[in-house]
């Protein structure tokens, strides 16, 4: 099997086009000799950027509802979710690395345009119910901290688009290091909410034990699913497979087998730490407001204004409203990334970086703007679990394309998925795909 002009394997019907984020594409310089631990500290950042699809706000307001209204109990499905996001994500590096295609335009080469322009507009359906919870959560961070009315700040979070075109000037490493120093705030913030919170360890530990109750009880199956489409994103998907391709690893397979060896360890480390913090905001809930008998808890302006009596610590709820901001901004600016990349693959429109960063915020910001002056702060909640809801029912329609190319040989060469890795991708779309089915079923049931 020979592989084609460009260096890719042959089962693809299109020579490599141009890469998305071109600005950026191989920018990375990685060593070929020298101690292993330089050589991966060159592939640490994308997995961190990927992982700020577990903090994002809609998140925040799913982790909350679901730890207020039924304690440690959905702790589980933190752990489930996280499982499966460590998959698919290498999963991403793989096709990057191995056809030096992001998703996106893997699926214009491999399906027919019908079926592309779909995939596509389901795609940037999710990344606007992503933007919309991002820009949303971002204007009651500047709310909590600063007074700032919702509708003004959702007009401000448009500033992050020329923070990202500064810092790309810079090189992409600086984007990498704002998030990872953000992340870094969200940790020491947690840590200390935690700590004053004092959490029943046992009753945590617990909680990651699996329980029938989360299917059969249709309001935690909705938070869980919640839950699950805040931690696999699909547009994590997208953007993980188009960012490993900042890095200038080679062409050759053993430059390519090293290149996955490190991002492989650079997402999995990434994700673990980001259940940390997923499940601290779930712990943070549990051990405050379910405790109390405060169940109906959901929305992140209320959590804020109850963290400080509860925990009798004034500071409590600045570091809430910290630790949020934080989140919104670099959810903004992943979910900016991925807008491009989807843009890019599936149409191959090239716009100048300042415009088509331009459309990817104004396709979030007016519906946000919409919803917030016409929902005010007591919609926000809802509005945020729902987009949860919503990335939840889109995730099938990246994991299957996923899972298909990187197992087919054709298309991977010797990179191609172990029979056993493709196994267990399989399985998790396949539960991915029946939990959304019962999830409609319950809508459609609820609603005759």
């Amino acid at each position: 099997m020979e592989a084609r002009v460009d260096g890719t394997p042959p089962g693809w019907h299109t020579e490599r086009g141009d890469a998305s984020l071109a600005d950026v594409h191989r920018s990375i310089a990685v060593r070929s000799s020298g101690p292993g631990w330089r050589r991966a500290a060159a592939f640490v950042g994308p997995g961190y950027l990927v992982a700020v699809g577990y903090m994002d706000p809609g998140n925040w307001a799913t982790s909350i509802a679901g730890g207020s209204k039924f304690g440690y109990t959905l702790l589980v499905v933190a752990l489930v979710s996280n499982i499966m996001a460590i998959v698919l994500q290498s999963l991403c590096a793989r096709l990057a690395i191995a056809s030096g295609r992001d998703l996106a335009q893997a699926c214009r080469d491999a399906f027919p345009k019908p079926v592309a322009y779909v995939l596509w507009v389901l795609a940037e359906t999710a990344i606007i119910a992503t933007d919309i919870a991002e820009v949303i959560g971002t204007a009651i961070g500047l709310n909590l901290i600063f007074g700032i009315p919702l509708e003004l700040g959702v007009i401000i979070t448009a500033l992050d688009v020329f923070l990202i075109l500064y810092l790309q000037r810079l090189g992409f490493r600086w984007v990498e290091a704002l998030i990872i120093t953000l992340l870094g705030v969200i940790a020491v913030c947690f840590a200390i909410q935690i700590a004053l919170a004092n959490p029943n360890w046992g009753q945590v530990i617990r909680g990651f034990a699996p329980t029938t109750e989360i299917v059969t009880n249709p309001e935690m199956l909705y938070l869980a699913l919640g839950i699950l489409g805040a931690t696999v994103m699909p547009h994590n998907l997208y953007l993980h497979s188009g960012i490993v391709q900042t890095r200038a690893y080679g062409e050759t397979l053993p430059e390519k087998r090293q290149a996955l060896k490190f991002a492989t360890i650079d997402s999995t480390v990434a994700l673990m730490f980001a259940l940390l913090i997923n499940a601290s905001i779930l712990i943070l809930a549990a051990a405050t407001f379910y405790k109390t008998g405060q169940t109906e808890v959901a929305e992140l302006g209320d959590a804020h204004k109850l963290l400080g009596p509860l925990l009798g610590v004034a500071i409590a709820p600045t570091l809430f409203g910290i630790a949020l901001l934080c989140c919104g901004i670099n959810s903004t600016v992943t979910a900016t990334l991925a807008g491009q990349i989807v843009m890019e693959g599936f149409l191959k429109i090239k716009l100048a970086p300042w415009l088509r960063r331009l459309i990817t915020r104004g396709i979030a910001i007016i519906p946000a703007a919409a919803v917030t002056i016409w929902y005010g702060d007591a919609g926000t909640a809802r509005l945020l679990i729902l987009t949860q809801v919503v990335l939840s029912l889109q995730l099938s329609f990246a994991v299957f394309p996923l899972v298909m190319f990187t197992a087919d040989k054709a298309k991977m060469g010797e990179l191609v998925a172990p029979r056993w890795l493709i196994a267990f991708a399989y399985l998790i779309a396949v539960v991915i795909a029946a939990l959304n089915v019962n999830l409609l079923v319950d809508f459609v049931g609820g609603a005759g």
